[in-house]
This record gives C-alpha cells, sequence and structure tokens, in this order.
C-alpha cells in the first residue's frame, strides 16, 4: 500500500530529481515533498507533477519541522555523494553525507508518523583492494579504502541508519548500496573518466568493474518507495567488464603508469578540475569491486534491465564518444605531459 507522504532528499541531484518527478505523477500519493539546498534542474521542476521543493538543509534542525508539519509517513534519503564527478569541497560534501543523515534521522525517530525509510548507499563501502573478496555479498564486512574518503562516510551514515532500527523497529528501512552508476546524463567520476582520450592506468592491472544503469538505479528507489521491501540489497547490474575493455569499448587510449606515479596523475587531474580521483577511486580502478545481486532478484524481486556492458555502451551511445583518432601519438604525448606533472607533484 503506498504512503501518504513522501518527503526525497537529495532532489537537486539526478537521481533524486528523476525520483522526485516518478513520484509526483503518481495518483496514489497524497504529497510528495522534494527538499535540497538548490532547485531540481528545469527538466525536473516542468515535469514533477503534484511534486513540490522546498528548499532545507539536511544539515539543519529544522528539517524535523519540515517533516513534523508535513505529516510525512516515507523518507527517501537520496543525497549521500559516493562518486562525485569533479573536486568539490571535502567538507561540505562530508557534512551532508554524516551531518546531514544524523540530522535527518534524527527527524524521523522523533516523528511517530514516519513508517518507512528509503536510504541510498555505495558498494563503496565494501572497499577494494588485492585481498578483497571476489564477490561481496550484503554480509561481507565494510571495509572502506580510506579512512577518510565517500565510502567512510557511507560507512558511518550506515551506521546511524542501523542505530535507527534499533531505536525505531516499527520503521521500515531498505538501504539499497548502488554500484557505479552510469548513463548518458550520469555525471560521476567514472562517466568523466571514461571521456578522457587518454585513460590513465595502472601497469600490470586490469580491474573487474561492475556498473549500474541509472533507469535500473530509479526503478530500484521507485519500487522501494511504492512497495515495502525491508533490508540491505547490493544494487548492480549482471555480468562484468574489465578496465581495457571498458576504454576500447569507448574508443579511448590507455595509457598504463607506474603505481607510484597514479596517485599523484590523480592529484594532476583533479587539480585541473577534469576528474575528482579521491584514494577510493584510484583503488577501484586497480583491483576492482564486484557484488552478488542474487538477494536484489529473489528478495527485493527486482533483476535490472540493463546488463553492465549494456549499460556502459548505452553510455558510449548517449554521450556520443566517438573513438580517438591517432591514438598512438596522443598516448606518447598524454604520457609524457602526466609524468611530468605528476612528478613535478610528488616533488612538492
Amino acid at each position: 500500500m503506498p504512503s501518504n507522504v513522501v518527503l526525497v532528499t537529495g532532489v537537486a541531484g539526478e537521481l533524486g530529481g528523476k525520483l522526485l518527478a516518478r513520484l509526483g505523477n503518481n495518483p496514489d500519493f497524497e504529497r510528495v515533498i522534494g527538499v535540497d539546498t538548490v532547485p531540481p534542474d528545469k527538466t525536473v521542476l516542468q515535469r514533477m507533477g503534484n511534486a513540490e521543493f522546498v528548499r532545507a538543509d539536511i544539515r539543519n534542525p529544522l528539517i524535523a519541522k519540515v517533516i513534523s508539519t508535513a505529516e510525512v509517513d516515507t523518507v527517501v534519503h537520496a543525497s549521500c555523494t559516493a562518486h562525485p564527478a569533479g573536486p568539490g569541497r571535502r567538507t561540505a560534501i562530508k557534512e551532508v553525507n554524516v551531518i546531514g543523515t544524523m540530522r535527518l534521522l534524527a527527524a524521523c525517530q522523533r516523528s511517530p508518523l514516519v513508517r518507512k525509510l528509503v536510504v541510498k548507499s555505495t558498494a563503496a563501502v565494501y572497499g577494494a583492494g588485492a585481498r578483497s573478496q571476489a564477490v561481496f555479498t550484503e554480509d561481507s564486512e565494510l571495509i572502506p579504502t580510506s579512512t577518510s574518503g565517500y565510502a567512510k562516510d557511507a560507512v558511518e551514515m550506515e551506521g546511524y541508519v542501523r542505530g535507527l532500527t534499533r531505536r525505531r523497529p516499527d520503521i521500515t528501512v531498505t538501504l539499497c548500496r548502488f554500484a557505479n552508476i552510469i548513463g548518458p546524463s550520469t555525471d560521476t567520476v567514472l562517466s568523466r573518466y571514461f571521456a578522457l582520450p587518454v585513460v590513465p592506468t595502472v601497469f600490470g592491472y586490469d580491474a573487474r568493474i561492475q556498473l549500474l544503469h541509472s533507469s535500473d538505479a530509479l526503478s530500484v528507489l521507485e519500487r522501494a518507495t511504492i512497495e515495502d521491501k525491508p533490508g540491505v540489497f547490493n544494487v548492480s547490474s549482471e555480468g562484468v567488464l574489465t578496465l581495457s575493455q571498458a576504454i576500447r569499448r569507448a574508443g579511448r587510449v590507455e595509457l598504463p603508469l607506474p603505481r607510484s606515479v597514479v596517485p599523484s596523475v590523480g592529484k594532476v587531474l583533479r587539480g585541473a578540475r577534469v576528474v575528482d580521483f579521491s584514494a577510493d577511486q584510484v583503488r577501484l580502478l586497480n583491483f576492482g569491486r564486484v557484488v552478488d545481486i542474487t538477494k536484489l532478484k529473489q528478495e527485493f524481486g527486482y533483476t535490472p534491465r540493463w546488463t553492465t556492458r549494456e549499460a556502459f555502451d548505452d553510455y558510449i551511445v548517449g554521450r556520443g564518444l566517438r573513438p580517438v583518432l591517432d591514438g598512438g601519438r596522443l598516448a606518447g604525448l598524454a604520457g609524457k605531459v602526466l609524468v611530468a606533472a605528476a612528478t613535478g607533484q610528488a616533488n612538492r
């Protein structure tokens, strides 16, 4: 039975905005409220039906007043940032991820009307390393790859969610650990990475990557909002691509670099405001990450429509990526520039 009043956080983002529009056009909902510090995209505002936007910061305790005044019974927390596309203010993003989640869950706990919570998390909570499992299940240990990255934020956030389930066992909680989302209009670190004419990789490594089409991510959040699907679920597509396969499919030129200079190359790209290469992302490109989605299919009842390969191909077509011409010459020039810049960065 659909809820009456839904509140969606993070509606300025692609996923949260599209979910707001979907729910706003569903006649089963009495009221749909989207909150963020800035308005959603114009296309969302034009298509969001009966939904409404409220400018609110979930880091502010006043979010509790929004929930209580509107008599919200379902909260969809879609504002957690795990794969920022470009360099941003790390402190501000961490505050939204951690402090914002604390404020929001405290408001949910205090409101007797809240009966459902849907949380967008990330498969990055499992980490990526030489000793990582070949395939992660929902019961796998959470080991973020760094002590200060976005994956660490998600681990903290999930801890607060578990705390809420202990204090309010009457609330139905659905926690979705999304793999890296990709699609024609999705702007993430990976979508920018694969659009680089020359793609730096780590010499001797060819990581397995698993992707999730943005439309499948949206469908999962929508179903979790409409139906009661309690539990923790890995959300990804079937199949994998190796990093080298993905680079070739995108028509890019691979540039293998010594592992020692890759972090410095990441800093160069981040400093040039091209790609936000965090430590989490560098380790993902080294070791890869694959999750098991048996529980998603059997218990949640959803089978992704797009495979990893199909999702990646749709991204290529949607972005209009064309094969790089004279790749060998370009790779040689880019290699010299990147290594020189990385060397300079490392010597600072």
